[in-house]
């Protein structure tokens, strides 16, 4: 497990970001080469419930992606309005689908997210879940 985990942490780290490395790191927000604009989003911290009772925590990093400069100045301006969607919908995904002892469907989340961001501000092209992570209490 330990030779798998770390096989993936190498491969993830060699492998070179779309938009000319760009990444989540940073409250940097713009476009980088090719016309991509990216708007990284702070760490959101949902609990994951089972059986009513906190069983554990689900974390996630995004990186909004904008269909135009436009659209990404309405998201900078939405952020609290973006952030709470995000929120919940993470509380949604992680009541119905989440728990500390398996992976985290990345690709359910992922559709759940879009569609909440999509709702708030159609000008988002997409959600770039650039961390996930579940973690049992």
């Amino acid at each position: 497990m330990r030779r798998s985990v770390a096989a993936l942490a190498l491969t993830t780290a060699l492998v070179p970001f779309p938009g000319g490395g760009a990444q989540a790191s940073g409250n940097s927000v713009g476009t980088v080469a090719g016309g991509v604009n990216l708007l990284p989003m702070e760490e959101v911290v949902v609990p994951i419930i089972e059986a009513d009772r906190i069983a554990g925590n689900m974390r996630l990093k995004l990186v909004i992606e904008a269909s135009s400069v436009e659209a990404l100045s309405r998201a900078v301006a939405g952020m609290p309005k973006l952030r709470e969607a995000t929120v919940a919908a993470a509380l949604e995904f992680a009541r119905l689908n989440a728990s500390g002892m398996r992976a985290v469907d990345a690709g359910r989340l992922d559709h759940d997210l879009n569609a909440a961001l999509r709702a708030v501000e159609p000008g988002v092209s997409r959600a770039l879940i650039v961390e996930i992570a579940a973690s049992r209490s």
